[in-house]
C-alpha cells in the first residue's frame, strides 16, 4: 500500500525523497510525495484525503486550515520543519486527533548568535562605518559607537532562544533583565545572570530590547506606538521572534523621528517584504530576510529532526516522534 506524503515546502518531491533516503532500511518504492506549496485550499483538501503525513510550510505561505485538517482523516502526523507553526490550526488538529510536531530547539544557537550580531552591529554603527569607508571616506571621528559593557539588555520571552541569548550576554558584562509570563526559578535566574522585570519597566529602562516571544493572541502587536514611546531615545529594538509582534508603521515613525536610536529586524508582518514596507531605506535599521535561524548547522538539525519524525511514522513507531506541540 502506497504511503502518501503531502509536502507544503517549496522543494520538489525528489528533494524530499532524497531527505528520506538517509534511512537505508526505508523502502522508498511505496512512498508517494505530492507537493502542494502555495496550492489553493481546495486542491490541498483533495490531496490530503488519502495522505499519511503532511509536511508543513516553513515559509508559512501554505496554511493548514480547519478545512484541510478535517479532510485529513488518515493523517498520522503533521510535521512542521521549523519552530514557528502559526499557519497551522493546531486547535483543530487536537480536536481531530492529529499530532503536530515542530523542530523546537534546532535553531536556538543560530538565532541567539544572530541577535548578538545585530546588537553589536547597531551599537557599533557597523553599517554606517562600512558604507562610508567603502566609499573611500574616513569617518573615524564621526562613528562614535558604544559598548555593550554596562548596558541594560531587556529580553522579552525567556524560552529556549531567550536563554541562549542570556548566556551569550554574560561575557559582555551587561545587566540583563527579562520578562515572560512564566518567571524562572531563582536558581535558573542565577545561572543565567538575569533578573525578572515587568514589561513596562523593561521598556523604560533598557538600552537594548530583544524580542523572543511566540506569536499568540496576547503577544500579537505587543510592541506598538504606546510601548515604543516608553523607550529611551538611545534604545535599540531587535526582533528575531515574529513580525506580527511589532507594529511596523509605529516603529518606522519612531525611527524616522529619532524617538529610538535603531532597530534590527529579521522577521516581518508580510514576507517576503515589499518595496512599500515602512522599515526599508531607513539608515538606523538593519534588516535581514528571516535568516536568523537558517544557518547551515541549524538547517541540518531541522532536517534531521523533522525527517526522523517522518521516518518513525512511516515505519509505525509514532511513539518515537519528538517535539510534539
Amino acid at each position: 500500500m502506497t504511503k502518501k506524503i503531502v509536502s507544503c515546502i517549496p522543494f520538489p518531491p525528489d528533494v524530499v525523497m532524497s531527505m528520506l533516503s538517509s534511512h537505508a532500511d526505508l523502502d522508498l518504492s511505496d512512498i508517494e510525495i505530492v507537493n502542494v506549496h502555495k496550492f489553493p485550499e481546495e486542491k490541498i483538501v483533495d490531496e490530503v484525503k488519502d495522505a499519511l503525513i503532511i509536511i508543513g510550510d516553513f515559509t508559512f505561505n501554505t496554511p493548514i486550515t480547519k478545512k484541510i485538517v478535517m479532510a485529513a482523516k488518515g493523517v498520522r502526523l503533521i510535521q512542521q520543519p521549523s519552530v514557528g507553526y502559526q499557519h497551522i490550526d493546531v486547535d483543530v488538529c487536537r480536536e481531530a486527533g492529529i499530532p503536530v510536531a515542530n523542530t523546537a530547539g534546532a535553531n536556538d544557537i543560530s538565532v541567539a548568535e544572530h541577535t548578538i550580531m545585530l546588537a553589536l552591529s547597531l551599537i557599533k554603527k557597523l553599517i554606517y562605518a562600512n558604507s562610508k569607508t567603502q566609499k573611500g571616506e574616513w569617518p573615524q571621528l564621526e562613528v562614535g559607537g558604544s559598548e555593550l559593557y554596562g548596558k541594560q539588555y531587556g529580553i522579552l520571552g525567556m524560552g529556549r532562544i531567550g536563554r541562549e541569548v542570556a548566556k551569550r550576554l554574560v561575557p559582555f558584562g551587561v545587566n540583563t533583565k527579562y520578562y515572560d509570563i512564566v518567571r524562572l526559578d531563582k536558581n535558573e535566574e542565577d545561572r543565567l545572570s538575569v533578573s525578572f522585570m515587568a514589561l513596562e519597566d523593561i521598556l523604560k529602562t533598557s538600552d537594548m530590547i530583544g524580542l523572543h516571544l511566540p506569536l499568540t493572541d496576547k503577544t500579537k502587536g505587543i510592541i506598538g506606538g504606546a510601548e515604543i514611546s516608553l523607550m529611551k531615545p538611545t534604545a535599540i529594538l531587535i526582533n528575531v521572534g515574529r513580525g506580527e509582534l511589532v507594529d511596523e508603521g509605529a516603529l518606522a515613525s519612531a525611527l524616522r523621528e529619532g524617538k529610538i536610536a535603531g532597530a534590527g529586524i529579521d522577521v516581518f508582518f508580510e514576507e517576503p517584504i515589499k518595496n512599500n514596507n515602512p522599515l526599508i531605506r531607513l539608515e538606523n535599521v538593519i534588516l535581514t530576510p528571516h535568516i536568523a535561524g537558517t544557518t547551515n548547522e541549524a538547517k541540518g538539525r531541522i532536517i534531521a529532526m523533522a525527517f526522523e519524525n517522518i521516518y518513525n511514522v512511516l515505519i509505525g513507531r509514532e511513539d518515537k516522534v519528538q517535539s510534539l506541540i
